[in-house]
């Protein structure tokens, strides 16, 4: 135990040394949860949507106006003028306009907005279908309602990215922790002068793990917190799925990167795959925007990738999506399976010293 804790001593060190490390474990996290949740953090729903609304001479608006009363999710502006209509749609007054001269609907949108438009366009079709029928004196046959039965605490865009972004921070930590790490040391020499010792090979890779569990821990509940405290997104975490989560697909990307420290000897070359393999996925794996609006192909290749459940899995322990209790456990169980068959098969590889 002595021999153990001396070990992990010496990897804090390491890791606390090591700036690259520390840059991708903390600050990276931090960076895309800030930028993004800054710059797009209202986009992705036209839940608040502003109207402006002109109607010119001649054009009566009843039927209109009980239309936008039954929306509920939009604030509706009245103008003079579709001059000025257009005036507060480019400064950003309104989210996009509407004209009625009494024969045809018109909507106007702003053109830089391009990613919001398009849940903008969602809600004037709607509004033009509900007006269609209403003008005519028709009716819906069938009427949806929204009934709440979960403990969704959030719907917005961002606050499905966030939980992405953890789950990716926990991919590149534990890729770059095997790969880059241990082959560092292969290359360096480390393994010989510590191996000669009355240690065990595993031992190694276990105060890796250990060192590694915890910061990984940490870094996920500071970007969760910056969310929260900076961002004012809203999370319900059910903490001990959570934990379990965090723990269980930290090891098991690091048996993915066991894969890499294997086949790659060189450690530039180890983090250039890891880098790789990590970005590729982030694209892939539905972070940033939804898996089903892919080409069919990406979307197979998408549910090959483990950070797509891993993205779905922390996105339902921190309370932003449902997810079915079986699948949930199956992907943390999926994980422990990947870390309990790679890093014992290929620990006594990895960790063992070359003789040349």
């Amino acid at each position: 135990m002595r021999s153990f804790r001396a070990l992990l001593y010496a990897e804090c060190v390491i890791f606390a040394r090591d700036k690259a490390a520390l840059t991708f474990t903390f600050l990276f996290p931090l960076i895309f949860v800030l930028l993004f949740g800054f710059l797009m953090g209202g986009m992705g729903g036209a839940e608040g949507a502003r109207l402006g609304l002109y109607m010119p001479d001649g054009g009566t608006g009843e039927v209109l106006e009980e239309v936008l009363a039954g929306i509920g999710s939009i604030s509706v502006t009245h103008y003079s003028d579709q001059f000025a209509l257009q005036d507060a749609l480019e400064e950003k007054k309104i989210d996009f306009g509407l004209v009625w001269d009494g024969e045809r609907l018109i909507f106007h949108y702003n053109s830089t907005r391009v990613q919001e438009n398009y849940a903008f366009q969602q809600l004037a079709t709607g509004i033009a279908a509900q007006f269609n029928l209403s003008h005519q004196g028709l009716f819906q046959i069938l009427t949806a309602e929204r009934i709440h039965v979960g403990r969704k605490a959030s719907t917005g865009w961002f606050s499905s990215v966030v939980p992405g972004i953890m789950a990716f921070s926990i991919l590149s930590a534990g890729l770059f922790a095997v790969s880059g790490h241990i082959t560092a040391m292969k290359e360096r020499r480390l393994l010989d002068q510590m191996i000669v010792t009355p240690m065990r090979p595993i031992m190694l890779l276990s105060a890796v793990i250990c060192v590694r569990l915890v910061i990984v821990y940490i870094s996920t509940l500071i970007t969760l917190l910056v969310a929260v405290v900076v961002l004012k997104l809203g999370f319900t975490v059910s903490w001990l799925r959570y934990t379990i989560f965090v723990t269980s697909s930290t090891v098991g990307v690091m048996g993915l990167g066991s894969l890499i420290a294997l086949v790659v000897r060189r450690p530039s070359s180890a983090s250039h795959i890891a880098n790789v393999v990590s970005m590729l996925m982030m694209f892939l794996a539905g972070i940033y925007f939804p898996v089903e609006i892919m080409p069919s192909y990406l979307r197979v290749l998408s549910k090959a990738l483990p950070l797509t459940y891993m993205a779905d899995a922390m996105r339902y322990v921190t309370g932003v999506t449902e997810m079915a209790e079986t699948r949930f456990w199956g992907i943390t169980i999926a994980m422990l399976v990947l870390a309990a068959v790679l890093l014992p098969l290929l620990g006594r590889y990895i960790v063992k010293p070359d003789r040349g």
